[in-house]
């Protein structure tokens, strides 16, 4: 059943939906919630509770079960509906590998305005530029295989600015990093935010981390969606806090609850 959503005069995303694999259970269950331009917002969740799975879904990647989504006042349901969106949107893809596919790092940054139509002067201008604001002046050249996992990403990075996004979905970004990049990855994104106004939607498994970038954070649980089936848990939003007005004990709950790593169904059968 559809889940009528509110108009979204000032949002970017507006999101009412339920995602299930085929024979299997609910991934999402009835989410239920509106990104606001400007947002800065972290979502963090146990592992397996569908975060990438939404990542997907508003980009088209994937389709929703049931429900609405709504981006930029429009409905997205068709795949030709979906052509601005991948304009406006820029996606960061939690392994680094599956966005670097040129021999070059130039060519690399490059591929994004081109496919937007720009002249390959322009491209490589904005190529450019990207580069140097993100620290990686002299990279152009470099054969992109050989760089180090911190610089992969960067570059990652530059290849989603290049193409200049209203909003930034960040997939686990800084997972994989040493805690040096890690927290100089942080000050880029505050950085980046503060310059450009740039919203940012960034799933994250760290608590600290969605509270220090974050102006918002959306915490996913999986919630029973079958009385009968003890396996049948589909994640839905179970808290939405605002930065900066949560209280000591909500932030310990939400912690205790990300950092378990025992499947609900193991819960349920030990009940």
């Amino acid at each position: 059943m559809d889940r009528p959503l509110r108009t979204c005069r000032r949002q970017c995303i507006c999101v009412g939906q339920s995602r299930r694999y085929p024979d299997g259970p609910p991934v999402l269950n009835e989410l239920d919630f509106r990104l606001h331009r400007g947002n800065r917002i972290g979502l963090i969740a146990p592992n397996g509770s569908g975060k990438t799975t939404l990542l997907h879904i508003i980009m088209g990647l994937l389709k929703p079960s049931s429900g609405k989504l709504e981006i930029f006042g429009r409905p997205v349901r068709e795949e030709k509906d979906f052509a601005d969106v991948r304009r406006r949107i820029g996606l960061l893809f939690q392994d680094a590998d599956d966005q670097l596919f040129s021999p070059t790092v130039l060519e690399d940054v490059a591929f994004g305005p081109l496919n937007l139509g720009k002249s390959k002067t322009d491209a490589v201008q904005i190529a450019r530029k990207t580069l140097d604001f993100l620290g990686l002046a002299g990279f152009e050249d470099r054969i992109t295989f050989k760089l180090s996992g911190g610089e992969k990403r960067l570059v990652s990075l530059a290849t989603v600015l290049a193409m200049e996004p209203e909003i930034l979905l960040l997939d686990e970004p800084f997972g994989a990093l040493d805690p040096g990049i890690r927290s100089d990855m942080h000050e880029l994104i505050l950085d980046l935010w503060q310059q450009t106004g740039l919203t940012v939607f960034m799933i994250t498994h760290d608590l600290q981390e969605g509270f220090y970038l974050g102006t918002r954070l959306l915490v996913f649980d999986k919630v029973r969606t079958d009385a009968q089936a003890l396996g049948a848990y589909g994640a839905t939003v179970t808290y939405d806090l605002s930065i900066g007005s949560t209280s000591g004990s909500t932030i310990d709950g939400i912690r205790k609850r990300v950092e378990e790593d025992v499947p609900r169904a193991m819960e349920a059968a030990a009940l």
